[in-house]
This record gives structure tokens, C-alpha cells and sequence, in this order.
């Protein structure tokens, strides 16, 4: 399968092409379907963090920072979406509803790591099976840079079936950028797979509700 700039580039911009203007800015995503994939090994298992070239502000993820004095007076300054200190933290523990509408809330959670194991208890139950457990940092950590990062950082998962799907930006974005967000997502893929890029069977790229473009071979 290509990973060169031109193929993906005009996969891309037709896709584009053949979906309905729509009155929004519609995501585009990569579908990637996999071959010779024991779903039952740690291979069949894949999850991944990928940091985007480019993210359309829009579309920015949504983080949540769980932490208390100097990390979380920091965290207000980098303008981070949400904020919980230790009692706040405390005091979610065992409200379900709670629980669950802060885990649809935010895309990415990163947690002081002194707290981390009264985040297990209180969040853990929630966020793991969705795959957001938080990320562990030190209280002296750059939380700025950590925010700016996971603004634009997309998770690569492989459920029960040998098939990936993640969103690599929004329509409106210039071909360039969303081809340059694809080479990201398809390096980290052919760096994790047993055979590299062997173990891809296809590729495609589409809008949200437009038709599938094959990235050809």
C-alpha cells in the first residue's frame, strides 16, 4: 500500500469532490481494513495515540485535567476545558450520572499522577472500558504543552474486527494538511503492525456522508 504524498493527495481531493455540500463542516475520515490479524493476540488489540500535523480549531478535543495546586493553576492558565481538584474529585464518587456525562464530555483526560490511584477508584470504571483512562504526569510537568498536544492527538483503535477508523480532519481543511494527517496516522500503523504496512488489505478516505475513495495500491 502507498504512503506516498501524491496518491493519498488525490484520494483526498476526491473524495471532496464526490460529497454533498453539506451546512457543515463535515469530518473526513480513514478506514483502514486490515489482513492476517490474530484479533485474539496483543496485535488484535491495538490502541494509539497519534498527534496530527494539523487540527482544525473546530474541531479541537476537549481535555479534562485532574490535578490540585500548582499543576492545576497551571492547567487554568493554558485554558484547559475542565479543572477537578482532589474534593471535587472526592466528591463524584459513586454518582453514575455524573460520572458518565464527564466521560462523554472530554476527549482526553490527563491526571496528576499522586492522584492516580484515586482516579482508578472513582473514574476507572467509567473511563476504561471507553478507552480514556487518564494520562499519569508529574506535578511538575508542562501541562501547556501537554494540552496543545492532545488539542489535536487522535486515538487509532482496533475493536473486534481487523478494521480501523479515525477522523483525520474536516473538509474545509486544504488537501495538503489532511494528506500530511493521514502519512502520520499510516507511519504509527505500519511501525505497530506485525508486517508493516503488509497487514493492510485497503485503504479508504471519505466525508462523513459521502461515498468511500479508495487510496489505490
Amino acid at each position: 500500500m502507498p504512503l506516498d504524498q501524491k496518491t493519498i493527495f488525490d484520494a483526498v481531493k476526491q473524495a471532496k469532490e464526490k460529497s454533498k455540500k453539506r451546512k457543515f463542516n463535515q469530518t473526513v475520515e480513514l478506514v483502514v481494513n486490515l489482513r492476517d490479524i490474530d484479533m485474539k493476540s496483543a496485535g488484535g488489540k491495538l490502541q494509539e495515540l497519534i498527534e496530527l500535523p494539523h487540527s482544525p480549531p473546530e474541531k479541537a478535543n476537549r481535555i479534562c485535567v485532574i490535578g490540585s495546586g500548582e499543576l492545576a493553576l497551571k492547567a487554568r492558565k493554558a485554558n484547559a476545558d475542565r479543572i477537578i481538584e482532589r474534593s471535587e474529585l472526592e466528591g463524584l464518587a459513586g454518582k453514575k450520572r455524573d460520572l458518565r456525562k464527564l466521560s462523554n464530555d472530554y476527549d482526553f483526560f490527563i491526571a496528576e499522577a499522586p492522584l492516580m490511584p484515586l482516579v482508578g477508584k472513582i473514574l476507572g470504571p467509567v473511563l476504561g472500558p471507553r478507552g480514556k483512562m487518564p494520562v499519569a504526569v508529574p506535578p511538575s510537568a508542562d501541562i501547556g504543552a501537554l494540552i496543545v498536544k492532545h488539542r489535536k492527538t487522535i486515538v487509532l483503535r482496533m475493536r473486534s474486527q481487523p478494521i480501523l477508523s479515525c477522523c483525520v480532519g474536516v473538509e474545509g481543511m486544504k488537501e495538503e494538511e489532511l494528506t500530511e494527517n493521514i502519512q502520520a496516522v499510516l507511519r504509527v500503523l505500519e511501525g505497530k503492525l506485525k508486517k508493516g504496512i503488509k497487514n493492510v488489505r485497503n485503504m479508504y478516505i471519505k466525508t462523513a456522508m459521502g461515498a468511500p475513495v479508495k487510496i489505490k495500491a
